[in-house]
């Protein structure tokens, strides 16, 4: 797909002031301080965007950068002819960035909760988390936060989509060495322009990651490469369900009628217990990953635990609603976007009883 003409400056301007009522990047804050952050850390990425084909064309792009986003030129193409995910100029620029992480999200919780704090807007809806552009002004919100009690945790993100409002870049952010393969990141942020529904952040993140695994798969198979190693992917669902069976527990914890300082030290010993679980894996099966050192070792808080569930809940769900359409990608999005117009506890009936089907459903 040929890289589309930017729109005018203009434009862009007004998409911006338009955005930041709607991006659940901006995540509820109406204060024109928080507005002007977002609204220039969008336009700073619009402004910096470069035609794909001329990154690639260009003698002084690295031979490595120009063999990867080559790949995802053609996994662009892939995405809306095989995937029938949208069919516009997202992904069709890159931006360089002189940082790991293209914004920093905040997550909130009580000490003695494992719900989330949330932010909400009139169109996007409520999302668990607060993002900024800048990872200090990110910090101080954290601790703002924390003055009024809250346990916090903040999170660099590699990309995020602007579910259609701009023509998304690209970042670099989305090609490290750590993070996901970046052709499924594109595939799930494209899955974020072709259905969002608001307040539903699990259904959201869970469809999308849905399509990045089963695109990324298709993707490696029609071009000869080996499908993806299993081990990482089930270690980190491993993983995922441990400290998912930790929330559970300090969730129990919390409930029970006893004092603070009963609930504090019952968190921490459910902690250690989760620690000690992750040293054993350390020293056996797992040797060689050393993926969630960092996650481990680092103070755990109830905001931290806030993530995990929200980006798979439902990917069995719809991996048997894509089974249930023969694997025709039309029909799967014909069938996911009726599940988006059923009222919420209905929608989250129909992916519970997917769930649990023992075969195909229709």
């Amino acid at each position: 797909m040929p890289a589309r003409p930017f729109p005018f400056a203009a434009d862009v301007a007004l998409r911006t002031l338009l955005l930041i009522a709607t991006l659940p990047l901006l995540a509820g804050c109406r204060s024109l301080a928080y507005y002007g952050h977002v609204g220039h850390g969008q336009w700073s990425l619009m402004r910096a965007r470069t035609p794909l084909v001329e990154v690639i064309e260009d003698p002084a792009t690295p031979a490595p950068l120009r063999d990867t986003l080559t790949e995802l030129a053609q996994a662009r193409r892939f995405a809306s002819t095989r995937l029938a995910l949208p069919d516009n100029g997202s992904y069709t620029s890159y931006v360089a960035l002189a940082r790991d992480s293209v914004t920093w999200n905040v997550f909130a919780a009580p000490e003695f909760s494992v719900a989330p704090v949330t932010w909400c807007f009139p169109v996007a809806g409520c999302v668990p988390y607060r993002g900024y552009f800048d990872p200090a002004k990110a910090r101080r919100e954290a601790e703002r936060l924390q003055a009024r009690g809250y346990q916090t945790w903040v999170g660099g993100t590699a990309a995020y989509s602007t579910l259609g409002w701009f023509d998304d870049p690209i970042l670099s952010t989305m090609l490290g060495r750590d993070h996901d393969d970046p052709v499924g990141v594109l595939f799930h942020e494209l899955q974020h322009q072709q259905l969002y529904v608001r307040d539903d952040t699990a259904f959201n993140e869970s469809l999308a990651r849905f399509v990045e695994q089963e695109g990324l798969r298709e993707w490696r198979a029609q071009a000869g490469q080996a499908p993806p190693d299993p081990g990482p992917a089930a270690r980190e669902r491993a993983f995922t369900v441990r400290v998912l069976q930790l929330r559970d527990t300090l969730d129990e914890a919390y409930r029970q009628p006893v004092a603070a300082d009963a609930m504090r030290a019952a968190r921490e010993q459910a902690i250690e217990r989760f620690r000690a679980w992750y040293r054993l894996q350390r020293q056996g099966a797992w040797h060689d990953d050393a993926r969630f050192d960092a996650w481990v070792e680092a103070p755990i808080t109830n905001a931290k635990l806030v993530p995990f569930g929200l980006y798979d809940r439902w990917v069995p769900a719809f991996a048997a609603l894509f089974t249930g359409c023969n694997g025709d990608w039309p029909c799967f999005h014909a069938r996911t976007a009726e599940l988006a117009r059923q009222p919420a506890e209905d929608r989250a009936a129909r992916l519970d009883a997917l769930l649990h089907a023992d075969g195909p459903t229709p």
